[in-house]
C-alpha cells in the first residue's frame, strides 16, 4: 500500500495485479510506503476503512482519501496464482500446484473451503465494502495498467515507467469450457468487479 499524502491519494496493494511493480514505479513519490507485514501491505477495503481511514483522518483532518486499485480479469488472475506456486521452491509444500491441472485448481478455487494450493483469497472481497459496494474510487483494470499510470503521472506530475515484478512463471494454463462455466457461476462477483474497473 502506498500513501500519497499531500495528493491526499492511497494505492491498495491487491495481490497478483501487477501492483507491486506499480508500487515499485511509485514509491519514491510516496509519503508512506507500506512494504510489511503483508497484512498491512495487502490491506482490503473494509480493513482500511475500519483501521487506517480513521486514523489518517485523525492525523490531518481529511474526510476522506482517493482510493485507487487494480483488478485483474478472474481467470488471469487465477492463471497468475496457479503458475506463480507452481515454481520448483515450493514442491512439496501444501501451497504447490506442481501435481495439479490449473482446471483441477479452478474447480478447488469454486469450494467453500479450498485446498491450501487454491486458496488464494478473492478480488472481490478485497475490493468491496457494505456486501457489494466498490470500495475505491478509481478501479483500473490491470489490463489496461497504462490507464493506472497516466492517472498517476496526471496526479504526481511525474513520468511513470513500469518495470516488471514479482512475475509468475511462464506456463501455458488452459481452461475447459465447462469449469470456466462453473466458475462463472459460483465466482460471480468476481467477474462483477473486473467488469466495474476502467478499461
Amino acid at each position: 500500500m502506498l500513501v500519497f499524502w499531500d495528493e491526499r491519494l492511497v494505492l491498495f496493494s491487491v495481490p497478483k495485479t501487477g501492483s507491486t511493480a506499480l508500487e515499485g514505479a511509485l514509491a519514491p513519490y510516496a509519503a508512506l510506503v507500506i512494504r510489511n507485514p503483508p497484512q498491512l501491505k495487502h490491506a482490503p477495503c473494509y480493513r482500511y476503512r475500519r483501521f487506517l481511514r480513521p486514523y489518517f483522518k485523525q492525523a490531518g483532518g481529511v474526510d476522506e482519501m482517493e482510493t485507487v486499485a487494480l483488478v485483474r480479469h478472474p481467470i488471469a488472475w487465477l492463471s497468475s496464482w496457479y503458475r506463480y506456486r507452481y515454481r520448483e521452491e515450493l514442491i512439496g509444500h501444501p501451497n504447490s500446484t506442481r501435481n495439479v491441472t490449473f482446471d483441477d485448481f479452478v474447480i478447488e478455487y469454486c469450494k467453500g473451503k479450498p485446498a491450501p494450493f487454491a486458496n488464494v483469497g478473492s478480488q472481490a472481497r478485497f475490493l468491496t465494502i457494505d456486501g457489494d459496494q466498490i470500495g475505491v474510487g478509481h478501479l483500473f483494470r490491470y489490463e489496461a495498467i497504462d490507464k493506472a499510470v497516466a492517472f498517476f503521472e496526471e496526479r504526481l506530475g511525474q513520468s511513470i515507467t513500469l518495470n516488471k515484478r514479482n512475475v509468475s512463471p511462464a506456463l501455458d494454463t488452459p481452461l475447459s469450457a465447462d469449469v470456466e462455466a462453473k466458475l462463472r457461476d459460483k465466482c460471480d462477483g468476481e467477474f462483477a468487479i473486473w467488469e466495474a474497473g476502467q478499461s
